[in-house]
Formats: structure tokens, C-alpha cells, sequence
């Protein structure tokens, strides 16, 4: 792990600990629940089938905290049911399976503390409805530039590219997307080409929030570039650290 992703992922920590004693939360005494979710448990029945949650690469975990939820995009799930100390005493940092658990723990807590907002995944045919509130957003707030989209979001990525507003790159890391032509634009490498796309190309990037599970959170922080996060993922981690998310039709 990069250096810069170790200490983002020390400074959560520590903002979620500040905030668990501001709030005067017995962390032994209260019980958390996560698990994974299947496909349509999670986004419901889409009109899309190439989203990362049905083709395998993700798995939508969620959390409950005294009845809130709080939910991640992970790739390596895991089940857990025990008390807050226990999410805490987790080796974030070294342990993938540990990062799911306590992103969505994270988001289910700071949501119950009405901290951050927008946890649970839009469902069914809200996919698609908040693509194009998006970009029209979008358009509203940063056209025109030179817009870099991190992650295959089917829906956002093929209504920005029909939309034509903005120069559009797309950057990826799973190899059945990278390279390949989706929507009328090349894919290309989350890794390879982002000193290329992000570093010297981009005005914007819209970047998804599941960077914050994956430990690439660091590659869109501080970088001199303008960055928006969105999706459900990275909820609780964006407001303890002050960036910017809009994620406008998830619950």
C-alpha cells in the first residue's frame, strides 16, 4: 500500500474515533451486523446486466447500526456481527476483507449520527433516473471541461458520452473493460494512463467512492485536479475528510 493511502486511511480512523467519543458512544455495548448482498438485494431488478455488482467484480456489503444502513462496493465481502470495539480493533489498512466491514460500519454509524447522507444504493430503475440528473448537474456546475469518469458506472458513463457535453475519458481497472469500446469511447487503464488522463488532462474527475475500499482513494486526493466523488461507497469517509460527493437518488 502507497504511503499516502496508509495515512488517509489513519486519519479516518482516527476522525471516526473523535466522532464516536464527541458522541458518547459505548462502542462495546452496541451491535453491528454486515453481510453481503446479492445482486438484486442490493440495486434491485436493473435494465442494465454490465454493471460491476452483476458481473462478479464487486459485492455490495451492508451494515446496520441501531437500524441504519449503511452499504460499500467491495471485492473481497465478508460477514460479521459484533460490537463497534471489534470494528475498530480491524486491521483496516492490511487486511482487504477487514476494509469492507469497516467502510460500511463506518457509513452505517455516521449515517445514524445524521453525518453524512445517501448510503444505500438506488434501486431498480434509479440507476438510470440518476444518471441523467447527473449530468444535468453536472452541465449546470462544470460544463465545459475535460471530464475524466473513474470506475465503470454503465449508466453514468453511457449518459455522459451520449450527452456529448463534456471531453470524456474513462479509466478502469478490470481487464474486461479496459481497452475495449463502450458507449463510443475506449476504456482505458485505471493505473497505466492515469498520470496521463488525470494528472495532465483532466478538469474534473468523477471518481467513484469505491477508490475508498480498493486503498486508490490516495491517486484522487489532493492531486491539483478537481474531484467529485459519487456512489454509496465512500459516504462516511468524504464527509470525515471534507471532499466532495454527489450521489442524488440513492437512499
Amino acid at each position: 500500500m502507497r504511503q499516502k493511502a496508509f495515512e488517509i486511511y489513519s486519519k479516518i480512523r482516527a476522525e471516526f474515533e473523535k466522532l464516536i467519543a464527541e458522541n458518547g458512544i459505548d462502542t462495546d455495548g452496541i451491535e453491528i451486523t454486515c453481510g453481503s448482498l446479492t445482486p438484486q438485494e442490493a440495486i434491485g431488478i436493473t435494465d442494465r446486466t454490465d454493471a460491476p455488482i452483476n458481473t462478479g467484480q464487486e459485492v455490495m456489503m451492508q451494515a446496520v447500526y441501531k437500524g441504519a444502513a449503511g452499504q460499500a462496493y467491495t471485492d473481497a465481502p465478508d460477514a460479521f456481527s459484533g460490537t463497534l470495539s471489534d470494528i475498530l480493533a480491524m486491521d483496516v489498512i492490511g487486511d482487504p476483507r477487514a476494509r469492507g466491514l469497516f467502510i460500511s460500519a463506518l457509513n452505517a454509524v455516521m449515517r445514524q449520527l445524521d453525518k453524512t447522507d445517501h448510503t444505500v444504493h438506488c434501486r431498480n430503475m434509479e440507476p438510470r433516473e440518476c444518471s441523467q440528473e447527473y449530468v444535468e448537474w453536472l452541465k449546470e456546475n462544470y460544463a465545459p471541461c475535460r471530464l475524466v469518469l473513474i470506475g465503470y458506472q454503465p449508466w453514468l458513463f453511457r449518459r455522459l458520452a451520449e450527452d456529448g457535453t463534456f471531453d470524456l475519458r474513462v479509466l478502469d481497472l478490470d481487464p474486461d473493460n479496459v481497452g475495449e469500446e463502450r458507449f463510443g469511447v475506449v476504456v482505458e487503464h485505471g493505473l497505466d494512463d492515469y498520470e496521463d488522463a488525470v494528472l495532465s488532462w483532466a478538469d474534473l474527475v468523477l471518481c467513484t467512492s469505491s477508490v475508498f475500499c480498493n486503498a486508490t482513494m490516495d491517486l484522487y486526493i489532493d492531486i491539483g485536479r478537481e474531484v467529485l466523488f459519487y456512489g454509496i461507497t465512500g459516504a462516511g469517509a468524504v464527509s470525515l475528510l471534507g471532499l466532495k460527493r454527489h450521489c442524488p437518488v440513492s437512499a
